[in-house]
């Protein structure tokens, strides 16, 4: 029995004190939206309330899919790492980053540097090599494949796409295939949802078919994704049966706001090639903001 945890969308706050040459970019626009709007709901006491949930729970591991920071400046991406080893130890927590840790031209390859334990694959150099493809990456935990995928890429004021790239693809499917064949649970990472209409045109994935045809071709079981700050369950074509692909709230979105209150997926896989059984749990932040509370179990309803 293997447990996983997921969180997403970590958008650690409070803003800090940005130079003038680090807002004379698209930085600005970020910098406006969180004073006006995401400062209003975004807690950190929330995250923490999540975090300690998790941990009484004791899983086998956790995933985070993006978006640890909010305009991905030094100091985000440095608090971030910080952040990171205080959540748990690499080789039991999973990263894969979102928009927001790629705000900027340049800024993926600082986070993935800071936060490379988090993203480093299990054949991979134990150091941070530059101009080396880190994703798609493999990590093998019990009879558990986890493989991690990157849709972030910096984009123009007010766009929030993300891309996966024909490279990736190819390389995910191999992977997928691998893993299948050594009789491992296929979970892909990934940020941005891989569904058509799951968020609006600017903020959408360039590459859905792509992802689409790598998950039917490669076959997996379960996909999960951050971006929309939203609970939901969508599903893929697999290879002998349609895959869920499962998205979360905000680990900092507290009481009050327009999306859904800070929540994480806990999923309990056991069973064996062919006859896997997956169960999926929510908890989510109350309604008074001090506590965390189950809101659902076998959330694949269909």
């Amino acid at each position: 029995m293997f447990k996983l945890a997921h969180i997403s969308d970590i958008h650690l706050g409070p803003l800090p004190r940005l130079s003038i040459r680090e807002l004379a970019s698209k930085r600005i626009t970020g910098f406006v939206n969180w004073h006006r709007n995401r400062s209003k709901h975004l807690f950190g006491g929330t995250l923490d309330l999540l975090l300690e949930d998790i941990k009484e729970k004791n899983p086998d591991h956790l995933a985070v899919t993006g978006d640890l920071v909010n305009l991905a400046s030094g100091v985000e991406i440095r608090t971030a790492a910080e952040w990171l080893k205080t959540v748990g130890d690499p080789a039991f927590t999973s990263i894969v980053p979102g928009n927001h840790d790629a705000y900027v031209p340049g800024a993926y390859e600082k986070s993935m540097r800071a936060w490379y334990p988090y993203v480093r694959g299990d054949l991979s150099p134990a150091e941070w090599e530059d101009d080396r493809h880190v994703f798609p990456y493999l990590r093998i935990r019990d009879r558990v494949a986890l493989i991690g995928c990157s849709t972030a890429v910096a984009t123009l004021p007010f766009s929030a796409s993300g891309f996966y790239s024909s490279r990736q693809a190819r390389e995910t499917v191999n992977m997928l295939r691998a893993a299948g064949e050594a009789g491992l649970f296929r979970v892909l990472m990934i940020h941005h949802p891989p569904i058509r209409g799951a968020t609006s045109f600017h903020k959408r994935m360039i590459g859905i078919r792509r992802f689409g045809a790598v998950v039917s071709t490669g076959g997996a079981e379960l996909v999960l994704h951050g971006h929309t700050h939203l609970n939901t369950v969508h599903w893929l074509r697999g290879q002998t049966a349609p895959v869920p692909v499962v998205g979360i709230a905000s680990a900092s979105q507290g009481p009050g706001g327009m999306k859904p209150r800070a929540a994480y997926n806990y999923f309990t896989i056991s069973g064996a090639p062919g006859a896997w059984d997956l169960k999926a749990e929510r908890f989510s932040l109350n309604e008074r903001g001090d506590g965390v509370s189950p809101e659902g179990t076998n959330i694949f309803g269909r």
